[in-house]
């Protein structure tokens, strides 16, 4: 089965901001913190922040205290005024773009001119704009509707910023040749206007579409419409568990969006579940390999085995070339680190990956057994090599044993960095220079006991790709992180800095091997091993294009280039020397 998703699928604007806003306000305002109505028509959302302690207060009461947040679809303005007075500390999360309707209409309403709101009556957007309009405001759902209002001496038409746009076109072309005098105002978010457009256009190319999102999300149940008015099979689905696997499966192709209150671990978990739908028919090699394939990127060898790939090619980079012992070591540091992360602190795995979070939950003291059994073997084979490679990889271990403990006290940055993963952006550079020292510095300093050039160039290469596999991993992995509050490198930089950051570290990586071999500061493998960032860039600007999914197909192909590396290295090897 080929999924394609959306370009639009998942948070905009306005939510993405109002779910922030909320992320961050236990730390910024006087709890308790509750928002005024749910925040967004999501329950996988609303169920997260209830865990966190954020509270939903459906009416105003007499007295309050702590911070109230606006939900994003916004409220009255007697609303606001009634919370401050209960006692409440007001933070308003309403989207900019309702805030300018709200605008419009609060400007026109003060000159007595009439609001006509197309959109539907119960909806709380709806609700609060018809607040700012006084007793001049109108909702119309229909044109039907609207044709049986009073003509008004004055009057302004405006569409809840979720409306169907083929709806809103049809009124205005109406309202254009009868009711000329009034003032029409484009309102419908652009981002609605695009998730709606491209619906149409993904049906276009798929045999069957999957729209995810909220049974109450206005938005969601428009681009469900406009996707079931293209002809195709068509699937509103909130969670993974609601997909009719079985009757997806006879689809070749299947389009995935969402509407704009979906988050993206979301989707992620409702793609994870459409990949897997064709081997629930089949049985066999096919069925198999993909149990195979992900179960080694579960337990992490397949990793592993990338560290030794990696491993290989760094050390024919510098020259070297007794592999065995250096690449053991790491495999079995890179294995044992990976699994007591997600052992440890897994918990954005429940959005990112819930499969793996689940996977990890069963079969938790068997893999707790492997990585004790990786790290052990590793310092006993590093013991081996020699004091000094023994002793880095021993502080190496250590640190990341200690990555997700409480090092620090609690009065330290008040509390907020007592472990080091809480400091912002420091796992994409830890994970980087941990790869980097086990797979070029520690067989240099065992086979020459120094650090030169080579070994200089063949590190910067190494941390580079590492770094690039570890950034685009949590660029995929953005909103999970973030609900569990880990400051990832994307999350402070943003995704548009961090994919641009990315991909100059990659072209500098083709460069690099190039430039290290023909200053002869490393073997003239470097010339091959230009095939490595060359192809992480291919892949990465595929996903960026949406010709690449999230999933496991991603993640392997992405895993493997370190693997190709190792490859690239035995072939280079076996041609230049004549034995790998």
């Amino acid at each position: 089965m080929k999924i394609l998703i959306a370009k639009t699928a998942g948070f905009c604007m306005g939510v993405r901001r109002a779910v922030e806003m909320v992320l961050e306000a236990p730390e910024k305002h006087e709890g308790p913190i509750c928002t005024y109505g749910p925040l967004i028509h999501n329950p996988q959302v609303l169920g997260l922040l209830e865990e966190k302690g954020i509270t939903v207060c459906d009416r105003i009461p007499p007295s309050g205290r702590g911070t109230i947040l606006i939900r994003a679809h916004g409220v009255p303005p007697d609303a606001k005024e009634g919370l401050a007075a209960a006692g409440f500390k007001v933070i308003d999360a309403t989207c900019p773009r309702v805030i300018r309707v709200q605008t419009i209409i609060r400007k026109h309403a003060a000159k007595g001119y009439a609001s006509i709101i197309i959109g539907d009556r119960e909806h709380p957007e709806v609700i609060g704009l018809k607040g700012y309009a006084g007793e001049n405001g109108y909702v119309a759902a229909t044109l039907e509707d609207l044709q049986q209002l009073p003509r008004f001496e004055k009057a302004i038409i405006v569409a809840q910023t979720t409306q169907n746009t083929r709806l809103y076109e049809a009124i205005k072309t109406w309202a254009a040749s009868h009711v000329p005098h009034y003032d029409i105002y484009d309102t419908i978010c652009d981002s609605t206007e695009k998730r709606q457009a491209e619906v149409q256009c993904l049906a276009a190319q798929v045999d069957a579409v999957v729209v995810v999102g909220g049974k109450e999300s206005g938005n969601t149940q428009r681009i469900y419409e406009v996707a079931r008015s293209t002809g195709k099979p068509a699937f509103h689905v909130e969670t993974e568990e609601e997909l009719d696997l079985d009757a997806l499966a006879h689809f070749r192709q299947v389009g995935v969006t969402a509407g704009a209150s979906t988050p993206n671990w979301q989707i992620k978990k409702v793609c994870r579940a459409l990949e897997s739908a064709p081997y629930r028919r089949v049985t066999g090699w096919r069925r198999t390999l993909y149990r195979f394939q992900r179960g080694l990127l579960l337990t992490n060898l397949y990793v592993a085995l990338g560290a030794g790939g990696l491993s290989y090619a760094s050390m024919q980079l510098q020259g070297l070339h007794h592999f065995l012992p250096h690449g053991l070591v790491a495999m079995l540091y890179v294995l044992s680190m990976h699994l007591l992360n997600h052992l440890t602190g897994g918990e954005a795995d429940r959005y990112n990956d819930p499969g793996r979070a689940n996977f990890y939950q069963r079969y938790k003291r068997p893999l707790a057994v492997m990585a004790l059994a990786g790290g052990a073997g590793g310092l006993g084979i590093a013991m081996g090599a020699g004091p000094l490679p023994f002793g880095l990889l021993l502080v190496m271990s250590l640190l990341g044993l200690s990555y997700n403990l409480n090092i620090l006290p609690a009065f330290v940055s008040g509390g907020r960095y007592r472990r080091i993963k809480d400091i912002p952006g420091s796992k994409t550079f830890l994970i980087a220079a941990a790869w980097g020292l086990v797979t070029a510095v520690m067989p240099a300093l065992s086979e020459n006991g120094r650090i030169g050039p080579d070994t200089l160039a063949a590190l910067v290469w190494t941390v580079g790709l590492v770094f690039g596999r570890t950034a685009f991993f949590d660029l995929l992995d953005m909103q999970g992180d973030r609900l569990v509050g880990r400051e990832t490198l994307p999350i402070v930089l943003g995704a548009k800095r961090s994919m641009y950051l990315l991909k100059l570290s990659l072209v500098l990586l083709i460069v690099l091997p190039v430039l290290t071999s023909a200053l002869g500061l490393s073997t003239s493998l470097g010339y091959f091993l230009v095939i490595i960032p060359a192809s992480m860039l291919v892949v990465i600007t595929s996903f960026e294009q949406g010709k690449l999914m999230p999933g496991a197909r991603l993640e392997f192909l992405t895993e493997s280039h370190f693997i190709l590396a190792g490859i690239i290295g035995v072939v280079w090897a076996i041609i230049t020397i004549g034995h790998p």
